[in-house]
């Protein structure tokens, strides 16, 4: 498998200090990391019959377009309030401090669909999970949700397990 960790750079103090933020922008600038990343991410959710990605703004837009390409579905973008020009969806989820909510398209997604959530970064898994519950409620099949870097010390699994222990999320870099 490729070394995806290599192309992941720690930025000390960023965006405050104590913080380590993971960059995974170096991966989607170099077009062997960015085949690898698409290709094992594709190749993992082969076969589910997946009719649509959803990514959430705006990293999973990156992630989820190539997969969705390579997987022969379609692609939805899952944005922050108002910023879809047609009537949307919404599903609220809680912050650390304070609540957000995302929206999709209302006729993005139907009952038909079979649908994989990939997003860059799960951390504690509240976007991941909040894009779950809409998919759900839209009437669809949820069957997986993946991402480059997981945030594993936050135990983003924990939150998606009591309404998802169908669901899997794959992630292609943990950190403990």
């Amino acid at each position: 498998m490729y070394d995806f960790e290599s192309q992941i750079v720690d930025i000390p103090d960023y965006p405050e200090p104590g913080v380590i933020f993971k960059d995974i922008t170096p991966l989607f600038g170099n077009p062997e990391a960015l085949k690898a990343m698409t290709d094992a991410l594709a190749e993992h959710f082969a076969g589910m019959g997946i009719t649509k990605v959803v990514g959430p703004e705006a990293r999973g837009f990156m992630v989820g377009v190539p997969v969705a390409v390579a997987l022969g579905a379609g692609f939805v973008p899952a944005r922050k309030p108002g910023k879809l020009p047609r009537k949307t969806v919404s599903q609220s989820y809680e912050l650390e401090y304070g609540t957000d909510s995302i929206e999709i398209h209302a006729d993005a997604i139907t009952s038909k669909d079979t649908v994989l959530i990939l997003d860059d970064l799960v951390a504690t898994g509240g976007t991941v999970e909040a894009t779950g519950k809409l998919v759900r409620d839209m009437g669809a099949k949820l069957v997986g949700y993946g991402c480059i870097l997981e945030l594993a010390f936050l135990n983003p699994r924990e939150k998606l397990t009591p309404t998802d222990d169908d669901v899997e999320l794959f992630s292609l870099v943990t950190v403990d």
